[in-house]
């Protein structure tokens, strides 16, 4: 409870501090208004253009692409130490000064970054999100709310534990791995449409891998009442658990890349 208290306030003071310049804030928020509609544009014109994506119909992928980016960019705003600010911490020597503090390093890292123009991006999927569910007809009931919460807590947990591989790499390279990307933001491109309009390297990729399929496809789809590859209805509680498993893998793994951890001597 400490660490929430201690996280809650150092996002605070970094939101302060962001909002200090507030035009510089507000034409970086809008130009990722800007590209997230643009995304949004893509979904719109498939849909415009297709009645149906293999059995899906254009509400459906209106809510699948809300799901992602809500998801997404969720932990962007939260998590930026993490998912962007990690590799020039080791190479300016910043991380240096985090271990010799009282606290653990991941949740330093955790408490030093967060993106608030990411707030357009979540309007952008929360709009979509809405307009998916409204669309589809989504009969909402307190089960499908717990699932949606899950799903994205979950989801959270996952792009969390992928980018974590990026830092881990950098603390043995100390520059960035783009090949990373191909998981995290490629994923995010991917995902954004049902898993099982791809090939099966595709699906298997995002179910093994970087298990998008469980943590967002499974509960996304039985909330739409179109379960995926026809599993029963307990899948959509469980198999979000694996963005939890993932994430604690990874932590695990990073505690022991810091052990290797050099300084760049910056």
């Amino acid at each position: 409870m400490d660490i929430f208290r201690l996280y809650i306030k150092s996002i605070g003071m970094l939101l302060k501090s962001h909002l200090q310049y507030t035009s510089s804030f507000i034409m970086q928020a809008l130009a990722q208004l800007v590209m997230e509609g643009g995304e949004m544009m893509v979904v719109i014109l498939i849909v415009d253009r297709f009645e149906s994506l293999k059995g899906w119909s254009g509400s459906n992928l209106y809510f699948f692409f809300g799901m992602m980016s809500v998801s997404f960019y969720l932990t962007e705003f939260f998590g930026r130490g993490i998912t962007g600010d990690f590799p020039s911490m080791v190479r300016t020597g910043r991380l240096d000064t985090f271990l010799v503090r009282p606290r653990g390093v991941l949740t330093q890292v955790l408490c030093a970054g967060t993106d608030p123009r990411r707030i357009t991006c979540i309007a952008v999927g929360t709009a979509a999100l809405i307009m998916g569910s409204r669309l589809s007809g989504i009969s909402w009931n307190l089960l499908k709310v717990l699932v949606l919460v899950e799903s994205i807590a979950m989801s959270m947990l996952l792009i969390l534990g992928l980018f974590m591989i990026e830092a881990i790499f950098s603390i043995f390279s100390v520059k960035s791995v783009e090949l990373v990307n191909a998981i995290t933001y490629g994923g995010r491109s991917a995902c954004q449409y049902p898993i099982d309009i791809y090939p099966v390297p595709l699906r298997a990729l995002f179910t093994v891998i970087a298990p998008f399929a469980l943590t967002l496809h499974v509960p996304a789809s039985w909330i739409l009442d179109k379960p995926l590859y026809g599993w029963p209805m307990w899948t959509a509680f469980v198999m979000p658990l694996s963005g939890a498993v993932v994430f604690a893998v990874m932590t695990g793994v990073f505690h022991l890349a810091l052990r290797h951890y050099r300084s760049t001597g910056s």
